[in-house]
C-alpha cells in the first residue's frame, strides 16, 4: 500500500506537527507533501521525503506565508497524488482540499476546521491592525476561502477529529461525521519522581508559545493577587513575551525559562505540583504531558481539557476565565489530594501506542469496506 501524508505548513513545531511525526514513524516510506517549511522544524522528519509547493519558492514565501493565504488551496490542489493507496491529511486549514483519484483512500486527521474562515472568523477581523477598508476587502477573501473550504472537506472519505469538541465543529461547519481519536502523547517520556521539591523551592508550572490566545497573562495576575506564597516557572517564547515580562515584572516569584530542551521540559513537569492550563484547547497536549509525570493539571473548565482532565482525580477546573477564578482554585488546591500512580495511569489513555492501534484499526476498517 503506498501511502502519502499532507500536512498545511511545517513553519512551526507544534501539537499538529508532533501528530504528523507519529503518522511518519507508522509509515516510514511515505512521501510528505507540504505548503512549505522552516528547514530547522524537520529535524524529527528527517529520512522522509518532503514535496513542497510553489508557495516555498516564492519570494518571502516561507517566513511570510500568510501573505499568500488567497493562493493556498491552489497550491494543494496541485499536488499529484495519483499514484498513492491511500491518502492521510493532518491538517487545521487547507491540507483536506488535495485531489484524489476515486479508488484511493483519503482519511483526514482534522485538529479544527479552519479557525479563521468559521469559529474565530468575526474575532480575526477585529484584531487585524488595518482600517475598515482592508478588512472589508479581507472579509471578501475569506468569503470566497470559505466556499473553497467547505467544498474541500466534501472531498475528504472519512473525518477523524482530535477530540469531541473539534467533531462537533465538523458536523457544523462541514456537515460531516466523524470519529474521535484522541492526538498522540508521549507518555513514555515522563515518569513520577519520590519527592517533590518543598518550601521555597516548590513551584507551579505554565508553558507554551508565548501568544496572547493562550493567556498566560490570566495566570500572572492570578499569582500577583496571592503575593510571596507561591512561585511560578513559565517555560516557552513568543510574541507575547515582552508584555508577559512586563506583567510580571513586580513579582520576584514569578520566573521565566525561555524556550526549553525536551530533557528540560520532562524535568520541569516531574517536580512541578501542578501545571496551570488557562487556555481553551481543542485538545492540549501538555496537560496530558503533566499528568504522564504524575502531576495534576488546574485547567480552565472548557475545551479539551474537559476530555484530559478528571476533577478531583487528576486535576481542578476553574470555572471563569479570570484571574480571580484560577486563585480561587489555587488556595485551595493541595498536592497531597492527588496520587501520582493514577494521575499518570489516566494519562496512558493517550499514548502513542493506543493511538497507533486505533488509526490503523480505523485504517483497516475503511480498506476493507472499498
Amino acid at each position: 500500500m503506498k501511502v502519502a501524508l499532507i500536512h498545511d505548513h511545517l513553519a512551526q513545531d507544534g501539537g499538529a506537527e508532533k501528530v504528523l511525526a507519529v503518522f511518519a514513524r507508522m509509515f516510514p516510506d511515505a512521501k510528505i507533501y507540504t505548503l512549505l517549511y522552516e528547514k530547522r522544524n524537520v529535524s524529527h522528519l528527517r529520512g522522509h521525503e518532503i514535496d513542497t509547493s510553489i508557495i516555498q519558492r516564492l519570494p518571502g514565501g516561507v517566513r511570510h506565508y500568510k501573505w499568500y493565504l488567497f493562493f493556498m488551496p491552489m497550491a494543494v490542489e496541485f499536488f499529484d497524488l495519483r499514484a498513492y493507496d491511500l491518502v492521510i491529511s493532518d491538517t487545521s486549514s487547507f491540507a483536506k482540499g488535495v485531489i484524489t483519484l476515486p479508488d484511493t483512500l483519503h482519511l483526514c486527521y482534522c485538529h479544527t476546521p479552519t479557525r479563521y474562515l468559521w469559529s474565530d472568523a468575526h474575532q480575526y477581523l477585529n484584531e487585524l491592525k488595518y482600517n475598515k477598508w482592508v478588512k472589508k476587502a479581507i472579509s471578501l477573501i475569506l468569503s470566497r476561502l470559505r466556499l473553497w473550504d467547505f467544498n474541500a472537506a466534501q472531498r475528504v472519505d472519512h473525518f477523524i477529529a482530535n477530540s469531541q469538541m473539534v467533531a462537533g465543529r465538523i458536523k457544523k461547519y462541514y456537515r460531516r461525521d466523524s470519529v474521535v481519536i484522541y492526538p498522540p502523547v508521549e507518555t513514555d517520556k515522563f515518569s513520577i519522581v519520590d519527592h517533590l521539591p518543598s518550601g521555597e523551592e516548590a513551584y507551579f508550572l505554565a508553558g507554551c508559545r508565548l501568544a496572547p490566545y493562550k493567556r498566560i497573562d490570566l495566570i500572572i495576575e492570578a499569582f500577583n493577587k496571592l503575593g510571596d506564597a507561591y512561585r511560578l516557572k513559565i517555560f516557552g517564547d513568543g510574541i507575547d513575551e515582552k508584555r508577559l515580562r512586563k506583567l510580571a515584572q513586580s513579582n520576584p516569584r514569578i520566573e521565566f525559562l525561555g524556550r526549553v530542551s525536551e530533557e528540560e521540559k520532562v524535568k520541569l513537569f516531574q517536580n512541578a505540583l501542578a501545571f496551570i492550563n488557562p487556555q481553551e484547547e481543542d485538545f492540549g497536549i501538555t496537560p496530558v504531558e503533566s499528568m504522564a509525570a504524575g502531576r495534576p493539571v488546574i485547567a480552565y473548565n472548557k475545551g479539551g481539557a474537559k476530555e484530559t482532565v478528571i476533577e478531583g482525580k487528576t486535576g481542578l477546573f476553574f470555572d471563569e476565565q479570570t484571574a480571580d477564578s484560577l486563585a480561587t482554585v489555587l488556595r485551595r488546591f493541595k498536592s497531597e489530594d492527588f496520587n501520582p500512580q493514577a494521575v499518570r495511569a489516566h494519562a496512558e489513555n493517550f499514548s502513542v501506542a493506543n493511538f497507533q492501534e486505533q488509526i490503523e484499526k480505523f485504517i483497516a476498517e475503511k480498506k476493507s469496506a472499498l
